[in-house]
């Protein structure tokens, strides 16, 4: 890749920035921020537009009062890297530099940025002077040295630090800096905050940063703005002013009239219900881990069991964990707290049990799929090496485009290692990022855990499913895009040309189909699906009879 130009997902090449083209850009910045503010509306930098931050930003830019006069202007900055400068201009084009399946994202943007001009995008950190309050939406990682070990990872702390030195080294003191960021209990207080005051000292300000922590709950889906302004917030801030500044913001710019903010006292204890709130469901899905197989085992079809247990009113938010559990925060966002205890708050003893064996179980989920995948060719009597195996679904959740810590990711490596030549299916998906970008970014790729991955730099997503279908040995069904739930076992079986291995992840298949696809002459297999074997079983029992 050229380092000195920044490939948009669709393939626009944008070039980087000159030394010479940061002083114009801070000067049309201004002349920007000098009109709002003549119009009599607060300045807004959002650092990071990336999945939070770009939807966040376009959120604060459609604020308006109730003369429907615009009340707020938007500068989205982000770090004028090869990996994400591409969203800059694209942004100031009025594109979405996120794909969401949420209709009300594109018009939103394209709207703010061209028709109300309250958004603009830019790299230059120094437009940080001009901020009434900064929004800080920095991606932090949680870097794992092994699958299904996360105690030995660490935090990527060195970008959010980097961050929180630079905000403090422009910004006025009366500036309120509201971290959005998912970041380690104990960050904005014992991190941001000495750090912050410490610039302040050098450039003279006595008095502190004025601190503030709110997570958002952002979902991606046809909801995915709702999730961010229509929704529950928790706030706190570092002192009464920073709290008093951070409800008032949040108060002017999501819909707290039918959403009440949670004010806390203290920014460790907003951090914490992140942390918390995230790991609580990763394990309710890592309980359902052990289950699963048990099931399978002894012939119990666990998705009629959970639906059974649902009824009970208690325990209706019981799931069924599918073939590894993705997103952006329940694979990780325990392993904050744990690092966190030790690395910022300082304990040397292990507390955490039930935490890190949650996201050890759910990260390593995805091996048992490629496993079964192994054992349904095989008792087809069709080695899983150069089988062509059809994937359906690479997101990480139903009926989106989000491939982040997707549990298709982990399940098509391991079938890579063991040799399968894989095909992906997703309509919702246009490129896999953690694939085309596994050499180029190798320390940040999952690639590292296995072997035999260098086939899989040009793994390409195909839209035609019937297309997809021809010849292969295997499909997996890996995630419950309504496109897969209706699937017609003799159209697939056509499709392929003749009978195959059928995997279910996701509790897709019915009765009906699954009894299909057996007298079709099809193996079937599916996670926690034990009752497969009665149907073969009954298949078996009418084949004979016949005969």
């Amino acid at each position: 890749m050229d380092p000195a130009v920044s490939v948009s997902p669709e393939g626009t090449p944008y070039q980087l920035p000159r030394q010479e083209d940061y002083a114009k850009e801070l000067e049309r910045i201004r002349g920007l921020a000098e009109k709002a503010r003549a119009d009599g509306q607060e300045i807004v930098v959002v650092m990071g537009v990336g999945f939070v931050g770009a939807v966040m930003a376009a959120i604060v830019a459609d604020t308006v009062d109730g003369d429907g006069k615009s009340t707020k202007f938007v500068i989205g900055m982000q770090r004028p890297s090869t990996r994400s400068y591409w969203k800059i201009p694209m942004l100031n084009q009025g594109i979405s530099p996120v794909k969401a399946e949420d209709p009300e994202v594109d018009p939103m943007i394209r709207r703010c940025v061209l028709d109300k001009k309250t958004l603009v995008a830019t790299y230059v950190y120094d437009v940080l002077q001009f901020a009434d309050v900064v929004i800080i939406d920095v991606q932090l990682d949680y870097s794992k040295n092994e699958l299904g070990n996360v105690r030995n990872g660490h935090v990527e702390m060195t970008a959010l630090e980097e961050s929180f030195e630079i905000i403090a080294k422009y910004i006025k003191p009366e500036t309120l800096v509201l971290i959005e960021t998912t970041v380690a209990p104990g960050t904005t207080e014992q991190v941001a905050l000495p750090a912050m005051r410490k610039v302040f000292r050098k450039r003279g300000i006595n008095t502190d940063p004025l601190l503030a922590h709110s997570y958002e709950r952002v979902m991606p889906g046809r909801d995915y703005v709702a999730s961010i302004r229509d929704f529950w917030r928790v706030c706190s801030g570092v002192n009464e002013e920073a709290r008093d500044k951070v409800v008032r913001f949040l108060n002017q710019v999501l819909n707290t009239k039918k959403f009440p903010l949670t004010v806390l006292d203290r920014p460790i204890e907003s951090e914490t219900a992140k942390i918390v709130e995230n790991s609580y469901r990763a394990t309710i899905l890592a309980f359902m881990d052990e289950w699963s197989v048990f099931a399978e085992r002894n012939g119990v079809d666990i998705t009629k069991v959970i639906k059974a247990i649902k009824v009970r009113p208690t325990h209706n938010n019981m799931i069924f964990p599918g073939p590894g559990i993705g997103g952006y925060c329940l694979p990780k966002d325990g392993g904050l707290g744990v690092w966190a205890y030790k690395h910022i708050l300082g304990f040397e003893d292990d507390i955490f049990k039930i935490t890190p064996i949650a996201i050890d179980i759910n990260d390593t989920r995805s091996l048992h799929a490629a496993q079964m995948v192994r054992d349904a060719l095989r008792n087809m009597n069709v080695p899983i090496a150069n089988a062509e195996v059809l994937v359906l679904g690479a997101s990480y959740r139903e009926d989106v485009g989000d491939t982040r810590y997707s549990g298709s990711e982990i399940m098509i490596r391991r079938l890579s290692e063991m040799g399968a030549e894989i095909r992906v299916h997703d309509p919702y998906v246009d490129r896999w990022w953690e694939f085309e970008s596994q050499e180029n970014y190798p320390n940040q790729s999952k690639a590292v855990f296995f072997r035999n991955q260098k086939r899989l730099n040009d793994l390409q997503i195909t839209k035609n499913l019937e297309e997809a279908q021809k010849g292969i040995a295997a499909m997996v069904l890996a995630v419950r895009h309504e496109a897969y739930l209706n699937l017609d076992p003799d159209t697939v079986v056509r499709s392929a040309g003749g009978p195959i291995a059928i995997v279910d992840c996701f509790g897709i298949l019915t009765d009906p189909q699954i009894k299909r696809y057996l007298e079709l002459g099809c193996e079937v297999k599916g996670l926690g699906r034990g009752h497969i074997r009665r149907i073969k079983e009954s298949v078996k029992r009418t084949w004979e009879e016949r005969d």
